[in-house]
């Protein structure tokens, strides 16, 4: 009989393939599907026929930039559910991707912005900054920060700076040529080197998580008994949400403001494995970047030869389950 261990180890390996799947499938099917052996082909003996090009300079990146961004929103909700005890909490939810995206798309109205790195930069301090407005409105009271006040002021933070940013782009036609399709979240026609731009904030954020992973642990203990065996709560609080705005907001400079992963995938992962971080966080990254690249392969044939954006993907699948949570009453 295998242990628990065994088992964990079994299924981190089935959804390493999983997810290789998942991504030869992107970068197969399309609107031009194309066969195993061209893929191939393209990846290890290129040449500069019409679906070579297409393989290597929109299929394969598009692959890449959907299981980093869908492993980087999955463990960043992961990592909030845990810090706030909230199982409805994620980067969409808590208005941080609206957040990054309002910054961007202020930038872009004002000062004309389009470099990648700046573009980078802009989505992690309006991340940081949507993060901050959220826990200041929700500690303010006797009761201090709860799951339910924090929704509530997450969701109010998401619709303001949604307004904000749909006003913007009512007063600026251009603006809303250039990042109307960003905002619904894709990872359509995104190039490498705009993974390659957000990449280090990515790998630091994620060994990051991972070496944070027993002390997230002991803080789901609560802070009296995190405090009693020695753990210095505010900074690993700090330290995780420090690491949410990174993984965030790297995400939505490369792919715009992709909801519900982060509140779909942390559930699934710990329907595996339990509530232990240390095998959580790997789960989240292989079925988060799974999630993503299907929801992005079934975006592509909706409306065929139009493509859907994969956010509203997402929150076709994402919508029920939120739903489904909320009804459960365990916001108190």
């Amino acid at each position: 009989m295998l242990t628990t261990n065994k088992r964990r180890i079994i299924g981190l390996f089935s959804f390493v393939l999983l997810l290789l799947i998942s991504m030869w499938m992107s970068i197969i099917y399309g609107y031009t599907d194309t066969s195993y052996q061209t893929a191939i082909e393209a990846l290890t003996n290129k040449n500069h026929s019409n679906e070579h090009i297409i393989i290597n300079t929109v299929r394969l990146p598009r692959a890449l930039i959907g299981a980093a961004v869908g492993a980087s929103l999955a463990m960043a909700g992961a990592l909030m559910q845990a810090l706030t005890k909230n199982p409805l909490a994620s980067p969409g939810i808590f208005g941080i991707n609206a957040g990054a995206g309002f910054l961007i798309v202020l930038c872009v109205t004002f000062f004309q912005v389009s470099s990648l790195q700046t573009f980078t930069w802009l989505a992690l301090i309006g991340a940081a900054l949507a993060a901050i407005i959220v826990f200041v409105i929700s500690s303010v009271g006797k009761e201090g920060m709860t799951p339910l006040k924090l929704t509530l002021a997450g969701t109010a933070v998401a619709t303001l700076f949604a307004s904000l940013t749909q006003g913007l782009l009512v007063a600026n036609e251009k603006a809303l040529e250039e990042v109307l399709f960003w905002l619904a979240g894709s990872v359509s026609g995104r190039k490498l080197e705009m993974l390659i731009s957000v990449l280090p904030y990515f790998l630091v954020a994620w060994i990051g998580s991972f070496l944070l992973a027993p002390k997230v642990n002991i803080l789901m203990m609560g802070d009296d008994v995190a405090k009693g065996l020695g753990q210095r709560t505010n900074m690993v609080k700090l330290t995780v949400a420090i690491l949410v705005v990174l993984l965030a907001g790297s995400s939505v400079a490369v792919a715009g403001p992709i909801g519900f992963i982060g509140i779909i995938v942390p559930h699934i992962a710990r329907a595996f494995v339990g509530v232990d971080h240390r095998w959580v966080l790997p789960y989240c990254t292989l079925i988060g970047g799974i999630l993503l690249n299907v929801a992005d392969i079934g975006a592509r044939y909706i409306l065929m030869p139009q493509e859907v954006p994969v956010g509203i993907m997402t929150a076709f699948i994402g919508v029920p389950f939120f739903i489904y949570i909320a009804r459960r009453g365990i916001l108190k």
